[in-house]
């Protein structure tokens, strides 16, 4: 028996750089899939409404005839209303007769969120029948 020095391999040395290939390979598929991307969110919705004939205006039994003008004052049969009076009217409309139509003409500059409102209290005052009056289209 020898008593002599056993050669120890050294273990293998902790690696102090970072390997770089998996890091670019991720990034350029990130990359991928953003260019193809972007262009679908980035774009807006862009309606051009079609222009057309609407057929004329049936007799309803009974009608609510709503305006609202482009500084978003409310009209009730051509007279100036408050919020409250044409909800308890609309209300009235609704327990006389629940098929009764709210004709609604609203300026074109009036914001949408108005109109959604308008809309909102007349189906909780229980009246359904809602219709948009508009400009007859121009000719051909």
């Amino acid at each position: 028996m020898a008593f002599g020095r056993l050669e120890r391999t050294p273990g293998a040395q902790p690696m102090s750089e970072i390997n770089m290939t998996p890091l670019i390979d991720v990034m350029l598929v990130l990359l991928v899939i953003f260019i193809i991307t972007a262009p679908l969110i980035a774009s807006s919705l862009k309606l051009d409404l079609p222009r057309a004939d609407g057929a004329a205006a049936g007799a309803a039994p009974s009608i609510l005839a709503v305006a609202i003008d482009a500084e978003g004052r409310l009209f009730l049969d051509d007279k100036p209303a408050d919020a409250a009076a044409l909800k308890e009217r609309a209300r009235q409309a609704a327990r006389r007769d629940p098929g009764t139509e709210v004709q609604l003409r609203a300026d074109r500059r009036v914001p949408y969120g108005r109109v959604a409102e308008l809309i909102g209290w007349m189906q909780a005052a229980g009246l359904g029948r809602i219709g948009f009056i508009t400009d007859a289209a121009a000719g051909p």
